[in-house]
């Protein structure tokens, strides 16, 4: 057998939901651009394309907004956890903590794809009811007359947002709906192939989102910009990273050996979210680590990845760092039970094997007589 650490370049299914062109930095959805979709659609448009294979027509695209803004409420008991949960708590930890709580409770034989709808309309929730108690402020409960990604922040913030921040919170939510066979949505594809129940699957991918080489890069990315503090000390403290064999935060990916599309399209929303917020400077700094990074790295056909800029969006629209892999939760969901469905049309248990490595027919000696 040929060893393959991390799977690389293995492929376990065949997929009609997501193409990526790691050589020409492309990324399709159901044969869709992720240009024109983060240009022209919008959250729920996009993940009924992602869900049912087609752009909905207009009684369609009703029907699954009405049914997402329904869903929102979360059970009383899940909230009383979250009242109850520690404040300094993990919050992919609690989050993870939930939704297998809403697992235990539901038991009905409902279509997976009504139960994924569910699922994607209670993260958000989930997410801003444990923010805000943890800062002490009173929950804001759902609004079914906002959009999803307009939702999502008025729960957290208790107001609803202006234009500019609705749009970019829609679009990072695109760009991060789903990216093929990653290592969250392989973790949901084991449990599901048991034929486990979808919650069992998704909190393996919520656990699996929750490690700092997949969901935490893009707060470890806005920290380095932080860290450096000034455009005029970036080109320094890359030389001095690279040159202690250390990483430049945001550079990288298994696939894309060119710069990631979601990366370039985030740093348009993160140049206009910085002027409307006064935090040029950071952006600027951002900026800097791309030009001279790209420089040195790119030699490597190493780019910036989606994570680059992900982190500056997510705190121009005032999420703390420690949430951000919770955000990226709430758009992967989407992608996540996608591939699940896709995957149990035609299961297979996976079963990897192993390279035995060790010894083979070791004496058995009693307790007393080892040394």
């Amino acid at each position: 057998m040929e060893l393959r650490k991390g799977l690389e370049d293995i492929a376990i299914k065949e997929t009609e939901i997501t193409y990526i062109d790691g050589v020409l930095g492309r990324l399709y959805y159901r044969g869709y651009s992720i240009y024109d979709l983060a240009e022209f659609s919008n959250f729920e448009e996009t993940a009924y394309l992602i869900w049912f294979g087609k752009l909905p027509n207009k009684k369609e695209l009703q029907e699954i907004k009405e049914t997402l803004a329904e869903e929102r409420e979360i059970p009383e008991y899940i909230t009383e956890f979250i009242k109850n949960v520690r404040k300094d708590a993990n919050p992919m930890d609690v989050l993870r903590t939930a939704v297998s709580m809403l697992g235990i409770e539901d038991k009905s034989n409902e279509e997976l794809w009504k139960k994924a709808v569910k699922l994607t309309a209670k993260i958000p929730t989930i997410i801003s009811y444990f923010d805000r108690v943890r800062k002490g402020l009173d929950i804001v409960h759902p609004d079914p007359s906002l959009s999803h990604a307009e939702n999502f922040l008025y729960m957290m913030r208790g107001e609803k947002p202006n234009p500019i921040d609705s749009r970019t919170m829609d679009v990072a939510m695109i760009l991060h709906m789903d990216h093929e066979m990653n290592a969250s949505t392989f973790a949901c594809l084991v449990v599901a192939s048991t034929l486990s129940d979808l919650y069992s699957a998704i909190t393996a991918g919520i656990s699996a989102l929750k490690g700092p080489l997949h969901g935490g890069a893009n707060a470890e990315a806005l920290k380095q910009f932080m860290e450096i503090g000034s455009k005029d000390k970036v080109e320094e403290y890359i030389l001095k990273k690279l040159e202690t064999g250390q990483r430049i935060m945001g550079f990288g990916h298994r696939v894309y050996k060119t710069y990631d599309p979601r990366a370039k399209i985030l740093k348009e929303y993160a140049r206009n979210l910085a002027k409307e917020k006064g935090k040029m400077e950071l952006f600027e700094i951002a900026e800097k680590v791309d030009e001279i990074g790209c420089k040195i790295l790119g030699k490597k056909n190493i780019y910036p990845n989606v994570d680059f800029y992900a982190g500056l969006v997510f705190y121009f629209l005032g999420f703390d760092p420690d949430l951000f892999p919770t955000v990226f939760a709430s758009a992967r969901i989407v992608g996540w039970t996608a591939h699940v469905m896709e995957y149990l049309k035609d299961n297979k248990l996976i079963r990897p094997k192993a390279i035995y490595k060790g010894e083979i027919g070791r004496k058995y000696i009693n307790v007393e007589n080892r040394e």
